[in-house]
């Protein structure tokens, strides 16, 4: 008689992690959950937004070790996953670098016309 996935995992219970941070405090909370325990299912069962007020749950972004979950609600989590709650960005990473390679470049003008002032 063949089984199927579902079969298998029935009552099993799978460890994982859900996990958040703030400049100044990160939290990571291990659960049982039970095996086909999607991404989203396990940051409720958490219930870390309890102690995080800030995070949008229907709205944030979540992954897998530092990977994207496109679906959190349909994608199910492995033994020792765990998930992370990304924050929104404060700043677009473009923006920040090409402020700084403009920034870069105006200190060494001035470096150059500073030394052909000597």
């Amino acid at each position: 008689m063949a089984t199927n996935d579902n079969d298998n995992n029935k009552g099993r219970k799978i460890l994982v992690e859900v996990a958040y941070a703030t400049p100044e405090k990160q939290l990571i909370i291990p659960l049982n959950v039970d095996a086909g325990c999607t991404v989203l299912e396990a940051v409720q069962l958490s219930a870390i937004n309890e102690k995080f007020s800030e995070i949008d749950l229907p709205n944030a972004k979540m992954g897998i070790f530092g990977k994207l979950v496109a679906k959190p609600e349909e994608l199910e989590l492995q033994e020792n996953d765990r998930v992370e709650i990304y924050r929104p960005l404060i700043a677009d990473p473009k923006e920040v670098r090409k402020k700084r390679a403009e920034k870069a470049k105006a200190e060494k003008q001035r470096q150059l016309k500073k030394k052909a002032g000597q």
